[in-house]
């Protein structure tokens, strides 16, 4: 369980305050407020839909400093601001390609072409959205943030829920816990309307969501990640960031591909190649982990053809600070328990490419890493695994005791959310279920128990005491209110303001008691808040009462 005394995440639902694409387009030119740019713009958002526009050099250095490192920039500046800033951003990670908008191309080919990042210098804007739509699609394989868990089989690596052994098993646990989760149709309605409010004013992808909308099945799953739309920008994005939230509101459609691999499993060994643009810092990890496992926390695409793959690295270039990266992958079909790969040549929009895609979560083991000196590029030998390995078997069959078999439920969920430490997530999917029940459900009692417990872990007594009031209520629905003494404190602000004082005494001398283990009801409750009102001057008598208690 993670430290108690961890601050609720600040981890929102409310995912339509967040980007739901990696890439992005930014814009500087002092002119890109002109009317006579607006279907230039519908343009742009066609091939990448969040476009940033910008005409002072300052705020747009500001802006992408800012970025993070999961960001991929495409930025586009005119002759002369391109001149300032240009120098300025060059070599910062989230800007992959630069594009000079001008009038005069021979003037500014000529400063340019001391920067690497600059992939064109065009003066018709139809050029420029060619070049552009031509280098994203490279983009899209070669650059897209590498999201992968580590499991270390070294003694005393990580064991810890927090260390990377328990990132990697929790991992794990909840996309199996999601695959599971039944879908509803208030899932797939905020799915659809955080896309419609993402991708407004574009109105290419608002045709495709209408489209998809309508026509979605689920044995067109693969053809619609295949795609280049707004689902396989999207669910890939919200993998890649580990959005929780976008990812259980897309279980459904998950599932659907998990489910058509599957059926299209491959029955014999393979062996197939990914290229991948890599930080020195992403690779010295990799390097560290060699002989240790790995799993990739997003659907795997990788190509049958050798050739085809390294030909992603001759259409993108080498850029500063980056590794050219191959993964050279052996895939045993006997390996495959709950991650599946298949084929999907036959059910892919592009039916010309020999893509191999891989089960989100899959694991593989990092055998070993070499530079090649004839493609000038590093190889990297994995194999795929599966979760009865000896050394992943007893961690990760411990944690699915939990699990159990067959339909999770949002409680389920909750729960895995708050040993990931994940409280503020916990405590929505808790009220989630608390909305979908019917008034007399029995499972209120869990749910309101656990958001009390939830509350109190968090430090947040007032809101405990809420909720305990609300499992007294629902165990006693005849009885109108619970009876106390005139002298003694009766409001949630006396009750919390006493769990507060308890809660320093505590930790003033180290005894970590949990004040809900105090109670079984909410009488209980009340009555320990009473006495540690009374004893909070003294420890022995805290103590004492405390014990009588139990």
């Amino acid at each position: 369980m993670a430290d108690s005394k961890r601050k609720i995440d600040n981890h929102s639902l409310n995912a339509n305050n967040q980007t739901l694409e990696i890439f992005s387009l930014i814009w500087l030119d002092a002119n890109t407020v002109a009317k006579d740019i607006q279907a230039a713009e519908q343009k742009l958002r066609s091939v990448i839909n969040q476009l940033k526009k910008f005409q002072d050099v300052a705020q747009c250095q500001k802006y992408i400093e800012e970025r993070s490192n999961n960001e991929r920039l495409l930025v586009i500046v005119s002759g002369r601001l391109g001149r300032e800033i240009v120098p300025i951003i060059h070599k910062l990670r989230p800007v992959i390609s630069i594009y000079v908008y001008c009038m005069d191309k021979k003037s500014n080919e000529e400063w340019a072409s001391k920067f690497s990042k600059v992939k064109a210098v065009v003066v018709q804007f139809d050029k420029l959205i060619a070049r552009i739509e031509t280098d994203f699609k490279v983009h899209q394989v070669v650059e897209e943030p590498f999201s992968i868990n580590f499991f270390s089989t070294n003694t005393g690596v990580g064991k810890s829920t927090g260390g990377i052994n328990g990132k990697f098993a929790f991992y794990q646990i909840l996309m199996d816990c999601l695959l599971r989760l039944k879908s509803t149709d208030k899932d797939t309605k905020e799915l659809i309307d955080c896309c419609k409010q993402q991708y407004e004013g574009n109105s290419s992808d608002m045709r495709i969501i209408d489209e998809f909308e309508k026509n979605y099945s689920p044995d067109n799953a693969l053809w619609w990640y295949t795609r280049q739309s707004f689902f396989y920008k999207t669910l890939n994005a919200v993998l890649r960031i580990e959005n929780i939230h976008m990812i259980f509101l897309f279980r459904a459609y998950i599932a659907d591909i998990h489910r058509l691999l599957e059926k299209h499993q491959d029955k014999s060994p393979v062996r197939v190649f990914r290229c991948q643009l890599m930080s020195t810092d992403e690779l010295e990890t990799l390097k560290q982990n060699q002989g240790q496992f790995i799993s990739i926390n997003s659907f795997f695409s990788t190509s049958t053809d050798y050739q085809q793959a390294l030909s992603f690295f001759n259409k993108s270039g080498v850029k500063d600070g980056l590794e050219q990266v191959l993964f050279n992958i052996d895939a045993d079909p006997k390996m495959v328990i709950t991650k599946p790969f298949a084929n999907i040549i036959a059910h892919s929009e592009f039916a010309h490419e020999s893509e191999v895609l891989f089960m989100l979560g899959a694991i593989f083991r990092v055998k070993r890493i070499i530079r090649s000196s004839e493609d000038k590029l590093w190889i990297i030998r994995m194999g795929l695994c599966h979760e009865d390995e000896h050394d992943l078997k007893e961690v990760l069959t411990d944690m699915k005791k939990d699990l159990g078999s067959g339909e999770t439920n949002l409680r389920t969920l909750g729960k895995i959310l708050w040993k990931m430490g994940k409280f503020d997530l916990s405590e929505k999917y808790f009220i989630r279920l608390l909305n979908e029940l019917s008034s007399n459900d029995p499972l209120h009692e869990d749910l309101y128990q656990d958001l009390a417990d939830l509350a109190s872990q968090v430090g947040d007594y007032d809101k405990s005491v809420q909720w305990k009031k609300k499992l007294w209520a629902f165990r006693n629905p005849n009885v109108p209110s619970v009876p106390v003494k005139n002298d003694e404190p009766t409001s949630d602000m006396d009750l919390g303001n006493a769990g507060r004082r308890v809660a320093k005494t505590n930790r003033k001398y180290e005894i970590r008691v949990s004040m809900n283990s105090a109670s079984e009801n909410f009488h209980s409750y009340i009555d320990f808040s009473r006495a540690a009102l009374k004893i909070r001057n003294s420890l022995i008598r805290f103590v004492n009462v405390l014990c009588l208690k139990f």
